[in-house]
Order: C-alpha cells, then sequence, then structure tokens
C-alpha cells in the first residue's frame, strides 16, 4: 500500500503540483520554463524547485511499484557526464524490454565502481538476471566474477545498443539544464527522473498510433493514483 504524498501547507492544489512535477521530469524544461508553461497561475520556479525536491523521488517511487517484474536479461553500460567540470561516470542498467534498473553517479570505472554497481543493482531488484550484457570494459569481468559468477556474461559492444540508447533522454537533460551542480543533486534528479520520464515514454517505434494512444490513455490514471489528484470530468 503506497503512502499519499502530503501536501499540508501547500496552497496550491494538488492538480498544480503534480503537473509541474510531470513537466521538470518528463520533459527537457528547467524551472524557469515550468514556470512560463503554468500560465493563469501565479508559481515561481523556486515553488516549482522545491516540488520537485520534495515529491519527485516520492512519485518516482510509485510508478516503479506498479512497474511489472524486471526482465531476466540485464543490459549494464556506463558513459561519462560532466559536474562542476569534473567528469564522472554514470551508470545504468536496463532489462531486454528497456526498463531502467537502477542508475548510479561514480567518479570511477574501475572494478570497485563495477562492483558497487552490481551490488546495488542487486539490492534494488531483489533478484538475479539470466544473463547480462555489457560492453568490453575489463571491470565488469572482474566484478562479475565476484559478485554474481552463476550469470552469464556476454561483453560485446554491438549487444548493447539497449542500455546506450537509454542514455539519450538523460543527455537531453543534460543540456537543457546546462549540466549539473553537484553529484549529490544530479543523483537525486536521475533517480527520480529515471522513474518518472519511462512512464510517459512507451516504446513508440513498437505500436501503430492507435496503440499509442490506447497506451498514454492507461498511463495517465496510474500517475494520477501515484499523486493522489482527484479525477475530475473535463469541461465541454
Amino acid at each position: 500500500m503506497d503512502s499519499a504524498p502530503s501536501y499540508r501547507g501547500h496552497r496550491y492544489p494538488v492538480e498544480v503540483i503534480s503537473h509541474c512535477v510531470w513537466l521538470y521530469f518528463r520533459f527537457p524544461l528547467s524551472f524557469r520554463e515550468v514556470e512560463e508553461l503554468e500560465r493563469g497561475m501565479i508559481v515561481s520556479y523556486e515553488t516549482v524547485r522545491r516540488w520537485c525536491l520534495k515529491f519527485g523521488q516520492q512519485y518516482a517511487n510509485g510508478l516503479r511499484r506498479r512497474q511489472p517484474q524486471p526482465g531476466d536479461k540485464w543490459h549494464l553500460d556506463e558513459v561519462f557526464i560532466k559536474i562542476n567540470g569534473a567528469q564522472k561516470y554514470l551508470w545504468r542498467a536496463v532489462d531486454q524490454d528497456g526498463m531502467v534498473l537502477d542508475i548510479l553517479l561514480q567518479s570511477r570505472r574501475d572494478t570497485a565502481a563495477a562492483r558497487r554497481f552490481f551490488r546495488t543493482l542487486l539490492t534494488k531488484t531483489g533478484g538475479v538476471p539470466r544473463v547480462i550484457v555489457t560492453d568490453k570494459l575489463r571491470s565488469y569481468g572482474a566484478a562479475h566474477r565476484e559478485v554474481m559468477p552463476s550469470v552469464e556474461h556476454r561483453s560485446h559492444k554491438g549487444l548493447n545498443n539497449r542500455a546506450e540508447n537509454s542514455h539519450q533522454p538523460t543527455r537531453q537533460q543534460e543540456r537543457a539544464k546546462k549540466g549539473f551542480r553537484g553529484v549529490g543533486a544530479a543523483q537525486r534528479f536521475l533517480s527520480a527522473f529515471s522513474g518518472v520520464s519511462p512512464h510517459f515514454r512507451p516504446r513508440r517505434h513498437l505500436l501503430t498510433g492507435t496503440q499509442q494512444r490506447a497506451e498514454m490513455t492507461a498511463r495517465f490514471p496510474i500517475w494520477e493514483q501515484v499523486t493522489h489528484v482527484t479525477s475530475r470530468p473535463v469541461a465541454a
């Protein structure tokens, strides 16, 4: 049973709060751009920022609890990301259907970093995959032998497109926000973003237009359940 988000002390309606949070994590927008989009309602960008900090992760967790069990084939990848001018590495795991399993920001991409990611991934999912697919980074092989030696490991650059493609929305957000200003802030944003954004990004290339509309029609009520927005009929 999900604990309801606490909106006590907020003078704005729940619909406005959840809509601003949705805009920020769904699209590559800044807080100021979300402020501009809320026409008819005077909401400062600083208020939007506080809402996203308070509710973003809670909404993301609620959506994750409603996801199906992850598949048994996991694709892992890491990309560099600049934070305050320093190079960090964003580790990401998705299953064969593209569902994001976990993300982790680290300073290195050595064996210790790979081992840490494997362990947090197993803890987060609560399961063990049948096979993992990675690129040729040697750190994966060493960590695999230590943490999950019974799992099949396929190491090939061409097999890992699913994980690499999963980084693209993050790159869009990074450009829109002109980079991240701290490791903690980046981890918090990306953790919430990886829970909210994919919910509204069905695999469009596999769906017809009719299927896409039906899928989105089904997904918005789930968002309303998670945010505890009371549905109202649309005025004619």
